[in-house]
């Protein structure tokens, strides 16, 4: 073989080492890459399936914490003294708590969990201006502040009668910004109600009254304002007593002469002789018979500013008394005002004895 043969062929051959060695270098730099590529798409994966695992761990804790809130929601609902409501805006069903149809005067099954059987136990004229107070919570475009409301309104009994009730609530929003329910509480404010407009009467009625004035304005505003039809005030005409007089009496819609009366064998004896309230809701007749044609009776002790008995407040029906006649709160500002003008007038009354016995000296 010739030498250029063998120059020829040994070229070939480092030809071809060559391009088996660059061939070599070439896949192995493939392979790391394709190495280090499934290196990064196993960390995504990984991330991936951390984020998964997460966010599954993340859904867990707040399914459990949501059933733990429904479950705490429920508990208040059941032992709240307030009326408690949930209204879901899509499906229109309006939760009621029990208390919230005991204190109408129902048993849960007989009030409806809709819609209709909500509003039909808001009064007709409360239903407008309670649409109004809901409308801004429910705006998808009202602030987060406007999220909450509180009204009054009433609502209407199962006997027919009316409760006066704070509702406060507040609307839950989703992201967008849409109300999707609403949960309220109603308190029955009815009494404070009651309590403000007997209040209001009376003092109004009395403003100008002073001195013997004062015990007709008093007994008349009291009847009117309780719904009663007798209200009197006395005093006791003797001590011990075991008589009293009426410095007013309101009977009937109208003033009446007054009387004087023995105290035994009437509800007015144990209220001066205890000097402590007395109530009777019904049967005053059966229990004194002189009490014929009444059917129940309140009586309020008048004290002097030293603790003396000066006599007494009552009241007097043909029907059953309520609850609505427990305004304890107003009675003691005008049992105290009756006692200030009854000690006032006695002090003129032994006045004048005192200056026409000087006179008469």
């Amino acid at each position: 073989m010739s030498s250029s043969m063998i120059a020829a062929a040994l070229l070939a051959l480092a030809l071809l080492a060559w391009l088996t060695v660059s061939a070599a270098r070439r896949a192995a730099r493939r392979r790391d890459e394709w190495n280090a590529r499934l290196a990064q798409l196993e960390q995504r994966v990984a991330e991936q399936r951390g984020a998964v695992e997460r966010a599954e761990a993340s859904r867990a804790a707040a399914e459990a914490e949501l059933r733990a809130s429904e479950e705490r929601y429920a508990a208040a609902l059941r032992g709240s003294q307030d009326g408690m409501w949930d209204w879901d805006l899509g499906s229109g069903r309006v939760q009621l708590s029990p208390r919230w149809k005991s204190m109408l005067g129902f048993e849960a099954h007989e009030l409806a969990d809709d819609l209709q059987g909500w509003r039909s136990r808001v009064h007709p004229e409360d239903r407008a201006t309670l649409d109004e107070a809901l409308a801004r919570p429910l705006a998808s475009d009202a602030p987060p502040a406007d999220a909450r409301f509180e009204h009054e309104l009433r609502l209407l009994h199962k006997d027919g009668s009316v409760r006066w009730v704070l509702s406060r609530g507040v609307a839950l929003r989703r992201a967008s910004g849409a109300a999707y329910r609403v949960i309220g509480q109603d308190t029955d404010v009815t009494q404070l109600h009651r309590v403000s407009h007997v209040l209001q009467a009376v003092a109004d009625g009395t403003a100008g009254a002073v001195g013997e004035a004062f015990f007709p304005a008093m007994v008349r505003h009291f009847a009117r304002a309780l719904g009663l039809d007798c209200a009197f005030v006395a005093e006791c005409a003797d001590q011990p007593p075991t008589r009293v007089r009426t410095l007013a009496c309101w009977s009937d819609g109208a003033l009446q002469d007054n009387f004087e009366f023995v105290l035994a064998g009437t509800p007015c004896e144990a209220v001066v002789r205890t000097e402590r309230p007395a109530l009777h809701r019904s049967g005053l007749a059966q229990m004194f018979p002189r009490e014929a044609g009444w059917e129940s009776y309140l009586g309020l002790p008048i004290i002097a500013s030293d603790g003396r008995m000066l006599g007494h407040l009552a009241f007097r029906h043909r029907a059953p008394l309520g609850d609505e006649v427990l305004v304890d709160a107003v009675y003691r500002i005008f049992l105290a005002r009756a006692a200030a003008e009854l000690e006032r007038l006695q002090a003129l009354a032994r006045l004048r004895v005192e200056s026409s016995g000087v006179a008469a000296s």
